[in-house]
């Protein structure tokens, strides 16, 4: 008997050992104890905005989902780059994430970015497409058609104009687009934000633009300008009779944005797996899909997203927008 005990002490007590080890090795973010305190989702621009607003809807379905807070903190500047930057250089422990959007895909064809948005966090899943940009005109203009527009830009060069809310943004790469296929060139006016070039487009100062959904909408059904064409390759459900430019005979258009979830590189692979899971389930809400389907947003199917495939999505669009950004280079090399 006395054998067995002396036997049994050291075989328990490295035992212990061992599960302690474990346990400090596994640290705050074991997927175990995740989580355990309130979990911040930044948006790199400002409140109200088409990142800002999914994100705040999100956050109420998640924390009702994983027992904790979930607030949404607007870290603005750089086109998005002070946002994502700040997520970049958190811990990586699930506590601080990043909302993702297109100018993710879009700014490193611009600006100087510091970091990859494909490959330097952790992509967990797509929040929402859309809302798709429709090509808008003042009431006070005689266009129906995208044809209408192009006949008359083309007998009056530089003589058109629309309105966009500033470089490299989504509008203004739209125009870039058009001219390039129909060998226009429509002046491009630079605004600072869609709030004004809004506003240049209901005043008339414009004979233009491309404006997301969720206003465009808005603007057609109030009569306050007319609806020409939806960019993106198939009519939007919520608005079956709005054509495509590709019907208009401008195919290749499709400037919807998006929404996704990311977090810092080097994040446990058990936590985007939770966070993914429940992201899922959050979207599969009827109410936040309500409220999605009024902003123009449309929720991915669940067995679709996956990290993996988020991260691919990215990949493709970051190309598909380095390409965009060529013909953008090209129009502005002086004649």
């Amino acid at each position: 008997m006395s054998y067995l005990k002396t036997f049994a002490r050291p075989v328990t007590r490295a035992a212990l050992a061992a599960g302690l080890a474990f346990a400090l090795s596994a640290g705050p973010a074991s997927a175990q104890a995740y989580p355990t305190r309130p979990i911040t989702l930044v948006v790199a621009f400002a409140p109200g905005g088409l990142s800002d607003i999914p994100a705040r809807i999100l956050a109420a379905e998640l924390q009702q989902r994983i027992g904790q807070s979930v607030v949404v903190e607007n870290r603005t500047g750089a086109s998005g780059v002070v946002g994502a930057t700040s997520v970049l250089r958190a811990e990586p422990d699930g506590y601080t994430l990043l909302v993702n959007a297109l100018a993710d895909t879009q700014n490193l064809h611009y600006i100087n970015v510091p970091y990859s948005a494909v490959n330097d966090f952790e992509l967990i899943g797509k929040i929402a497409d859309g809302p798709p940009l429709v090509l808008m005109v003042p009431n006070a203009t005689p266009y129906k058609t995208v044809a209408d527009i192009v006949a008359d830009a083309k007998a009056n060069p530089k003589k058109i104009s629309f309105a966009s809310s500033g470089p490299a943004t989504s509008p203004a790469i739209a125009i870039t687009q058009l001219n390039a296929l129909a060998g226009t060139e429509i002046v491009d006016v630079p605004y600072r934000g869609s709030g004004a070039a809004a506003q240049s487009l209901l005043s008339g100062e414009v004979q233009g633009s491309f404006v997301f959904m969720s206003t465009a909408r808005q603007y057609h059904d109030d009569n306050r300008a007319r609806a020409i064409a939806v960019a993106q390759p198939k009519r939007f459900p919520a608005w079956p009779d709005l054509p495509t430019m590709a019907e208009q005979g401008f195919a290749g258009f499709d400037h919807g944005g998006f929404v996704g979830l990311a977090a810092p590189a080097k994040t446990p692979k058990e936590i985007v797996a939770f966070l993914n899971k429940h992201l899922n389930e959050a979207l599969a809400s009827p109410d936040l899909r309500k409220r999605f389907a009024a902003l123009g947003m449309t929720v991915p199917d669940a067995a679709q997203n996956t990290p993996e495939n988020f991260k691919a999505f990215m990949a493709n669009e970051t190309a598909r927008q380095g390409e965009l950004a060529k013909l953008t280079k090209q129009q502005q090399k002086p004649n």
